[in-house]
């Protein structure tokens, strides 16, 4: 049964709400206050009129003080100050007077002090109480334009961390056009239309799959693992037998969210530099697991390694041999920066090469699982069969028998 959540309105989401509030609160308490310390000194009850009428004279004060201080909070800090101590002053007189009239009128032939005594024994009060409601109204109008400002910096940071996103997500698809593009060119100069139709056809049908998901956005790995299939499948247009592929993911981390297109750029160099270059081509295995709330993926292939994979200059993305092109520089430094931008500090990216060969990218991410409202359907794609935790392998080696997506 679907539980309805409740969220809390803030306070001060509505300003002139909250402000009735609190001047209801506040002089509401200054009242009973005053009253409770009337009647605990054995005064009469008559004399919580007194009191009343000068809360009220207090609250019809302060409404008049929040108009001219509404005015005043958006000037020159000198002029705010200034004109408002002097404000202050005219109303703790004013209150003041009202006071000292008012006790001169409940005290009339039983008191023999005079109008300038009572205004002076009693102006510490309104001098307190209006004092205390003019600190209280600049401290939380200040508080809320700091917040406003802090909302609105946030909401400026975050359309700048998306822009960049976009901007690095948009780099990717030129990246891979470029490769894929030059390999159709040279179907074509060779006249293989067929191998060239078919390599068109799964380009678009790539190129569709992507312009769905939003840059920037998250994909969950099950949708980032189907998408990279798709691209393999343009790969292995180009390889063939050359290209062995390798899947070995947990169940629990098909769910995790992560940045759209973020591993086929990993894929895409490690094909640059482990299948490229050797005649017998590469093996290139995927692997994700969750690990105490992080999500840990690796891609490892059995290239040459960095120190001995071709010069980026003498690589040639038509024929998938060594000849003379030049890189364009996305690749690695792409996924840094996304990452970086999407995770700040709270994310790892290593990269290690063996001296006796293969190449591995290792990526630590928090892990934030995808709400499915059907969970049967991770399984429902072929060939994905995940693994389960007890089972799976490690992101250094395969689990025999479980693989998934595995192309030999």
């Amino acid at each position: 049964m679907a539980v309805l959540q409740i969220r809390s309105t803030p306070f001060f989401d509505n300003k002139n709400r909250a402000f009735w509030n609190l001047q209801l609160a506040g002089w509401g308490g200054a009242f009973l206050l005053r009253a409770v310390s009337a009647l605990a000194n054995g005064q009469p009850l008559d004399l919580l009129a007194v009191i009343l009428v000068t809360t009220i004279t207090g609250f019809s004060i302060s409404l008049v003080l929040s108009v001219i201080y509404r005015q005043l909070i958006s000037k020159q800090p000198l002029f705010t100050w200034g004109t408002t101590a002097m404000v202050l002053v005219g109303a703790v007189i004013l209150h003041g007077t009202i006071d000292a009239w008012v006790q001169g009128i409940y005290y009339a032939g039983s008191s023999d002090t005079t109008f300038a005594q009572r205004f002076i024994g009693l102006s510490y009060i309104p001098l307190t109480l209006l004092g205390g409601w003019s600190a209280l109204y600049y401290a939380i109008n200040y508080f809320l334009t700091v917040e406003q400002q802090a909302d609105r910096l946030e909401r400026l940071e975050a359309q700048a961390t998306s822009a960049q996103l976009a901007m690095l997500r948009y780099q990717l698809n030129p990246h891979f056009l470029f490769n894929t593009l030059n390999s159709i060119s040279t179907l074509v100069l060779l006249k293989q239309t067929a191998p060239a139709n078919a390599m068109l056809t799964r380009l678009s049908g790539f190129l569709r799959h992507t312009l769905v998901v939003e840059p920037g956005s998250l994909v969950t790995l099950d949708q980032e693992v189907e998408t990279l299939q798709l691209y393999l499948d343009i790969e292995r247009m180009r390889f063939e037998e050359r290209l062995r592929t390798h899947f070995a993911i947990e169940e629990e981390a098909l769910q995790a969210k992560l940045p759209s297109m973020l591993l086929q750029p990993l894929v895409e160099n490690a094909i640059k530099y482990a299948v490229s270059p050797q005649e017998e081509g590469a093996s290139i295995s995927l692997s994700a697991r969750v690990v105490g709330g992080r999500l840990k993926i690796a891609i490892e292939d059995t290239g040459p390694g960095a120190d001995r994979a071709i010069p980026d200059e003498l690589f040639d993305y038509a024929t998938g041999r060594p000849g003379e092109t030049m890189s364009t520089g996305v690749g690695l430094a792409n996924i840094r920066n996304r990452l970086t931008q999407a995770y700040g500090n709270d994310h790892r990216f290593e990269t290690q090469s063996d001296p006796a060969g293969g190449f591995s990218v290792s990526i630590e991410i928090p892990f934030q699982p995808s709400t499915l409202e059907n969970p049967d359907q991770l399984n429902e794609r072929q060939p994905f069969t995940p693994l389960s935790p007890a089972t799976a392998a490690p992101p250094t080696q395969a689990a025999p028998g479980r693989a998934i997506g595995s192309n030999a």
